[in-house]
């Protein structure tokens, strides 16, 4: 098991850095650029957090209004493995969920794959539903969407 850092702060993030940590996290497949990042926040009410332990980048959130305004689109985190199970990802999703409700989001959602079976697992502790299951491609690629009231 791995020793929770004594410390991590999570602070609103650039895409820089959300960039720099998405290059880390070996899930994601296939090359993107910055202006992955760029071109689905423009103009939409968004937060963008970043997780550092002892100065270093851990791990990041990003989500932003969906098409309904009292719903919030948690749609991109990651933590690098080396800090993962140590409340990284914990603490990034506590602070959107805090920061979703006090900008007057009712609902959070997220969607995931069948094959990342630890985020599915976490978002069913942090009490999400599983709404909808979308078949595409193989089996492990199904789409799964979990919804939360906040």
């Amino acid at each position: 098991m791995k020793e929770k850092p004594d410390r991590f702060i999570i602070k609103k993030a650039s895409l820089e850095e959300l960039y720099q940590i998405h290059l880390l996290i070996p899930e994601f497949e296939g090359e993107v650029k910055i202006d992955f990042y760029q071109d689905r926040l423009k103009d939409k009410l968004h937060l963008a957090l970043v997780a550092e332990v002892n100065g270093e980048l851990a791990g990041f959130k990003v989500g932003y209004e969906s098409d309904n305004p009292e719903i919030f689109y948690s749609w991109m985190g990651g933590v690098i493995p080396k800090y993962r199970k140590t409340g990284v990802a914990k603490g990034l999703a506590d602070y959107q969920e805090k920061w979703a409700q006090e900008n007057g989001f009712h609902e959070v959602f997220f969607k995931t794959r069948n094959r990342f079976t630890a985020m599915v697992m976490f978002g069913l502790k942090r009490g999400f539903h599983i709404e909808e299951v979308i078949q595409k491609g193989d089996v492990r690629d199904y789409r799964i969407l979990m919804h939360k009231r906040l």
